[in-house]
């Protein structure tokens, strides 16, 4: 058993004190008034105790496609058991599970159906694949302690290679799974990055590390006067032309490694789109001085991705961001300070940023090469 330091409360944590007393909770559990608050807190800490158990009913749900079953309409325990090859007793734990959590709902006669919240599941681009992904970080999240003292190689490491360099991503078949669960998860990026940026007077735009051209495709549908450009390695290229193509989107395709090859130049906007939070502070570093380099005199440059909350830290890019990120073995969740230190290290000027209405999909960072 490890032994823990003991820290020192002062005097002025009094109310930590406080709450942390069992005399206090069970006082506090009978009084009018402080009895809600105290509840409130219980519901909090049930929440974050009971968190894994409610993403795994999630996960149940999604593999058993009972969304999918349950969009015609409502069906008994019995029906959807025999479709998903469950007892009947067991499905009925899951969909009350389901409509604890308010995914499903439970009619006066018995059966279940879709809530608006399930509903909006079959509604989120790339979210069910998502949801089935989370086995890798799951598995990452075993022994937490262990997680975050480093050392292991992690599965989620293994999913995403291309973060080690155009070395880590040789094989096709990986390479076209990891590619396939970005470009649907980047659809909400690219509508929320959309609306926070203007792309007026844009003429030329390259998207760096922009996989099979997601980000691009809504811009092309948006602003299709720009050309387009993007960059990366050439075995995610590969699965970026049939893409394109399907999308009737006219993107000039260039291959290559930011970490190893210099940016094409001739774009006068360059984009990088839930790239930097993928990579750690060097590399980073280096990527924007090479797209400061590739961008000419008032060039802008345009980041897009979950931003840290900083000072004020935030719970779904602290948390969820924040640990995938740690469990990938090479990137971090930063806040739109650190991104602005390090922009104005590389000589970016007319740094801006814009808190996205969702934070939990994307927050931008706009700057501009100087003009001298």
């Amino acid at each position: 058993m490890v032994t823990l330091p003991q820290v020192k409360t002062a005097p002025r944590d009094w109310l930590v004190r406080l709450a942390a007393s069992r005399r206090f909770q069970a006082w506090a559990a009978w009084v009018p008034g402080v009895r809600r608050i105290a509840r409130g807190e219980g519901e909090a800490l049930f929440d974050l105790v009971a968190g894994f158990v409610n993403a795994q009913v999630l996960l149940a749900l999604v593999e058993l496609r009972l969304f999918h079953l349950l969009y015609d309409g409502p069906a008994t325990p019995r029906q959807l058991a025999g479709l998903c090859a469950l007892p009947e007793d067991r499905m009925q734990v899951l969909l009350q599970a389901g409509a604890g959590l308010g995914l499903l709902k439970r009619r006066r006669d018995g059966r279940f159906a879709l809530s608006m919240r399930g509903a909006s599941i079959l509604g989120v681009p790339g979210l069910e694949p998502m949801i089935r992904h989370h086995r890798a970080l799951y598995a990452d999240l075993a022994d937490p302690v262990a997680l975050l003292r480093g050392g292991a190689e992690t599965k989620l490491a293994r999913f995403w290679p291309y973060v080690f360099g155009a070395a880590g991503a040789q094989d096709p078949e990986v390479t076209a799974t990891y590619s396939t669960l970005m470009a649907e998860s980047q659809i909400l990026v690219a509508e929320d990055t959309l609306r926070l940026v203007s792309f007026a007077g844009i003429r030329r735009l390259m998207d760096v590390g922009g996989g099979t051209g997601s980000f691009l495709i809504a811009v092309a549908r948006t602003c299709p006067e720009i050309a387009l450009e993007l960059f990366d390695l050439p075995v995610v290229l590969l699965g970026a032309e049939a893409r394109l193509r399907a999308a009737a989107a006219p993107v000039a395709l260039h291959p290559g490694s930011f970490r190893d090859d210099p940016l094409p130049r001739g774009a006068d906007a360059i984009s990088l789109v839930r790239v930097l939070y993928d990579h750690d502070d060097d590399t980073v570093a280096k990527l924007l001085a090479a797209v400061h380099d590739a961008l000419p005199p008032a060039g802008r440059l345009i980041i897009s991705e979950p931003m840290s909350g900083g000072a004020a830290p935030d719970r779904a890019t602290d948390v969820y961001f924040a640990i995938y990120t740690m469990a990938m073995q090479t990137g971090r969740v930063r806040s739109a300070v650190e991104i602005t230190a390090l922009l104005a290290a590389a000589g970016f000027v007319n740094i801006s940023y814009k808190k996205g209405f969702r934070p939990f999909v994307t927050s931008v960072v706009t700057a501009e090469r100087a003009l001298a």
